[in-house]
């Protein structure tokens, strides 16, 4: 089994100084904003996403 992947960035403060956390699995903390979240992989879509075909970003 390979190892997942880790978060490039604090997803609060946008600071890069990370560090796996003890509280769960996948929990992160962040030393920047001293803010703690954790990552979870909830699954795939059923019929993924859908593009527009004027290119532009759907509301």
């Amino acid at each position: 089994m390979s190892e997942r992947a880790a978060p490039f960035y604090c997803p609060y403060c946008g600071d890069e100084d990370l560090r796996p956390s003890a509280e769960a699995h996948g929990a992160w903390e962040c030393a920047a904003c001293s803010r703690a979240f954790q990552l979870k992989f909830l699954g795939l879509l059923s019929q993924g996403l859908k593009r527009s075909d004027s290119g532009g970003a759907e509301i």
